[in-house]
């Protein structure tokens, strides 16, 4: 049977944190959510557009309970900073969405001097999730849930000798290159929570092709070319709603019958009902992992250890 929204559990009295819930998928994930009893905390850079998003689940579920975070991911202050007010605010987190990104943009760095799409989509999540991490292992059973995209495809691993694409750069090979490494990260994070025998399940999600903002920010930043807008065009003609879109995410912070460490996407790759995928190119997986682990605590300063309980 095709697993919609209907099918989330009672979520009353878990704590859900969703970054970029201010808009596009990240705001349907708030808005079912909310609507299933979770408290949902809205972390978004721009509190403008994040007010307005919790007006509109408020006008539409009276009983939400949302509150709204700052947070940067383009800037490793505003992550610490961020999750010392969720973690003052609530010493338990049951559910981490890893959600917000960017997608192809024209070179440019982060505050930290990262390149923007691995500093914003995978950097600033990895920081991110390890500040959380406490909170994280005292829910009874958490889950993490990052996004990737089948952009990753055309990604690949990150030089631990240029990780920030001092030479080569491209907005499309950023992306992909930022999107693998969600993958990489949701999978890795998974290895680490069986390794210490902990309750905490991770998995990743990928939304297809869903006509949000996602692709008219591209266009409006003006670095991805002839593909963006064909992408822009796309997406809005044949384009999932983003409530169609945030199905695969949704399904992997909720169902049930998780076991972690899984893929879910649309049915047809782009398109269609949310499903579990199959985990591909398996050979190397343990390698590339440790290599993204190792870069990513290097440049962010920050471990993520699991510890045993």
């Amino acid at each position: 049977m095709t697993w919609t929204p209907a099918d989330i559990p009672d979520l009353t009295g878990r704590v859900a944190v969703v970054t970029g819930g201010n808009g596009g998928l990240g705001l349907v994930c708030v808005q079912e959510l909310a609507r299933t009893g979770a408290h949902v905390v809205i972390a978004a850079r721009d509190q403008d557009k994040a007010r307005g998003a919790e007006e509109y689940v408020r006008a539409r579920n009276p009983a939400a309970l949302t509150e709204i975070v700052p947070l940067d991911l383009g800037s490793l202050a505003s992550v610490a900073t961020a999750a010392e007010t969720i973690l003052a605010a609530h010493p338990r987190v049951d559910l981490l969405l890893n959600n917000a990104g960017v997608m192809a943009m024209p070179k440019r760095t982060t505050d930290d001097g990262f390149e923007m799409q691995f500093g914003v989509d995978h950097l600033g999540h990895f920081a991110l999730t390890a500040h959380l991490l406490p909170a994280l292992l005292r829910a009874e059973a958490a889950r993490v849930v990052t996004v990737t995209s089948t952009a990753r495809f055309g990604g690949g691993p990150v030089d631990p000798a240029d990780p920030h694409l001092t030479r080569g750069y491209g907005p499309w090979r950023a992306y992909a290159r930022a999107k693998w490494a969600n993958y990489h990260f949701g999978l890795g994070l998974q290895r680490r929570f069986e390794e210490a025998g902990v309750r905490a399940l991770s998995n990743i999600a990928h939304p297809g092709l869903s006509n949000t903002d996602l692709q008219s920010r591209t266009v409006r930043e003006g670095g991805a070319g002839w593909l963006g807008a064909a992408s822009e065009v796309l997406a809005t003609r044949s384009g999932m709603p983003a409530a169609l879109g945030a199905r695969p995410q949704l399904r992997a912070a909720t169902d049930p019958v998780s076991r972690g460490g899984e893929l879910y996407a649309p049915r047809y790759a782009s398109n269609g009902p949310a499903v579990r995928r199959p985990i591909l190119r398996r050979w190397d997986l343990g390698t590339r992992i440790a290599e993204l682990w190792a870069v990513s605590e290097r440049e962010t300063g920050v471990v993520l250890d699991v510890p045993r309980p």
